[in-house]
């Protein structure tokens, strides 16, 4: 008899329970999930964007999301993790879905669970499954789906791609996917489809993945070498420049910034432009849906600035590419007398080498742990600054919300409207910070967390 949870809270909890590992665990491989998408019969109904890459891919995938919506068309998105809502991970039309779909759905793939075996689907493969469905229920014309680890295993990986996108690739998840830039590459490259569009927005990409890409016979496209962007020396806080290489000319195009705060997201921005460029044919979009799309675009934990005093910034970054991304935007933020870093990480992250990149630019370290499996200890983050940031001072705190808390009592401390906190290490850290900040600090008068 076919499970059926009374909401979608109960669902959550039967997903968790499906795995041995829970939802933490990480299984990679596409049979299991096969098997349940051959009984839903699933099918490709209309162009999808499949993004993939070690940062960048959340903010990519919003890109094509806005754009695509401000275009006229019925977008899907599905992206992981959430912050603070699973129906983050699954928007139509730019807003997440209904508690009501995810169950229909998730009764779905229950079902056809069951008919393929009972398969001990993990939650990220139920979870994948499920946003599918949602998606050709409600007719999408588009989809960006972003990956959630490397891309060849993936159970995003189901899905052909009609444009393939890897943002960066660097060094994470070495357990999974390797420990060097080749193998990683390799992973991510797994997205691209025989003949049909990769884009790479790593400026040196590895030698597999364009391997990969030319065994394929897959068009590939590179940052710096077939597109770019260029900051404007003009107007350098108003408006910057994407180019494009074709039949032996550039094109260029001017553009107001993104609506997500740092230059790292003109890195996606144009990945995402470009994304949309090569499928013109299918899904034409005009340059005010561009630039509407990318202005308007909002993702909750990337280089998010809460306004009042002392200023608070959120960011999901996580290993030491996010974090040198991280450490350029918080110097372009101007001068403060004191930055006061909130830190909670897994325990499969590069802390030593993500601590590194913010080195000799944070005044004290408030270290949290974080529960679970994979969670790391505060005492363990000690370790990391003493070698990643030798002799900055520290305190080790049992959660992100005591570490917080003594981090904004510091600043009453201090008295200095000059200071700023920023919170970040995990998708986990942001969540948590983001619950306690809206019960102990005043919110924008519309109700919303304010992005720019």
């Amino acid at each position: 008899m076919t499970y059926r949870p009374r909401d979608l809270r109960a669902w959550l909890d039967h997903l968790e329970n499906l795995h041995p590992r829970g939802q933490a665990g990480i299984e990679l491989g596409l049979e299991r999930a096969r098997r349940v998408s051959a009984v839903l019969r699933q099918r490709a109904f209309c162009p999808v964007f499949t993004v993939a890459g070690t940062n960048g891919k959340g903010s990519t995938a919003a890109y094509l999301e806005g754009i695509l919506v401000r275009a006229g068309f019925r977008a899907g998105c599905y992206g992981s993790p959430h912050l603070l809502r699973y129906n983050e991970r699954v928007r139509v039309g730019g807003v997440p879905v209904e508690d009501a779909a995810l169950c229909a759905a998730f009764a779905e793939v229950e079902a056809a669970r069951q008919a393929a075996g009972d398969v001990r689907l993990t939650y990220f493969e139920f979870g994948t499954l499920a946003a599918w469905q949602v998606f050709a229920a409600a007719r999408c014309e588009a989809l960006a789906l972003e990956v959630g680890l490397g891309g060849r295993l993936d159970a995003v990986n189901l899905y052909d791609a009609d444009v393939a996108i890897v943002t960066t690739v660097d060094i994470d998840h070495q357990d999974w996917l390797g420990t060097d830039r080749e193998a990683i590459g390799f992973e991510k490259a797994g997205i691209f489809r025989a003949g049909r569009p990769a884009l790479c927005g790593d400026a040196n990409p590895p030698q597999s993945l364009a391997r990969h890409a030319d065994e394929l016979a897959a068009p590939l496209l590179r940052m710096g070498e077939d597109f770019g962007f260029a900051v404007s020396a003009q107007t350098p806080r108003l408006s910057w420049q994407y180019w494009r290489r074709e039949d032996g000319r550039v094109r260029r195009r001017n553009l107001a910034y993104p609506g997500l705060r740092g230059q790292t997201q003109l890195h996606n921005a144009t990945l995402a432009v470009v994304a949309l460029e090569t499928l013109s044919g299918r899904l034409p979009v005009s340059m005010q849906a561009i630039r509407e799309g990318l202005i308007q675009t909002t993702l909750p934990g990337r280089f998010q600035l809460l306004p009042g005093k002392p200023a608070i910034v959120l960011d999901v970054a996580h290993n030491p590419q996010a974090m040198r991304a991280l450490a350029a935007n918080l110097a372009e933020m101007g001068f403060f007398a004191h930055t006061y870093a909130v830190l909670g990480m897994l325990a499969d992250k590069d802390a030593a080498g993500s601590i590194a990149a913010l080195r000799g630019r944070v005044t004290h370290w408030f270290l949290a742990s974080l529960s679970g499996a994979r969670g790391l200890t505060a005492e363990a983050l000690a370790g990391a600054v003493r070698q990643g940031d030798p002799g900055a001072p520290f305190s080790c705190h049992a959660s992100p919300e005591a570490a917080l808390a003594a981090a904004q009592d510091r600043t009453r401390e201090q008295a200095d409207e000059n200071d700023r906190i920023a919170i970040f290490g995990s998708f986990h850290t942001v969540a948590v910070a983001l619950e306690f900040l809206a019960t102990t600090r005043r919110r924008p008068s519309n109700g919303q967390v304010k992005d720019r």
